[in-house]
């Protein structure tokens, strides 16, 4: 949760299941649960999701993952994003997916990068969800390239 708000309370969780749930309902894709194959051990989540947060940039479809920490460092981000990157892409019939974070959060910013997400520096802002003062304000946005192939790990 360090580059998070904190652990959420049971009810703002329930309230995140409900809309992903009414994404998938709505829409046909959203955010998937991500479980280890050997032991079935649920480590978080990751796929797309729709924001209209108040920003220069959105509404757009993000694509992330929350991972809890013993689930770090293993690869299951970048294998994840990867997978809702090329349905999103693909099937989906989404034609542009971004990703954003905190500016200090250097772990998702690689698996950004490893996804063939690029830095757009000229469109990093500050997240109107987060208080100001908070260290996780400052966010960066990603895009993918809209020149030349695109190709993602695993493909």
């Amino acid at each position: 949760m360090r580059y998070l708000q904190g652990p959420r309370s049971r009810e703002r969780s329930d309230a995140s299941i409900a809309s992903m749930e009414r994404q998938f309902a709505e829409q046909g894709w959203g955010l998937w649960a991500l479980e280890v194959i050997a032991t079935g051990e649920f480590i978080g989540f990751t796929g797309l999701a729709r924001s209209d947060f108040d920003a220069h940039f959105t509404p757009a479809v993000e694509v992330g993952w929350r991972l809890a920490r013993q689930a770090w460092g293993h690869g299951y981000a970048t294998e994840a994003g990867a997978a809702a990157v090329r349905f999103g892409l693909g099937p989906g019939g989404i034609p542009d997916i971004m990703s954003w974070t905190a500016a200090i959060n250097s772990p998702s910013r690689a698996v950004m990068a490893r996804l063939g997400f690029r830095h757009d520096p000229a469109a990093d802002f500050e997240h109107p969800r987060v208080p100001p003062g908070d260290p996780i304000r400052p966010h960066v946005l990603y895009r993918l390239p809209t020149d030349g192939p695109r190709s993602y790990p695993d493909e």
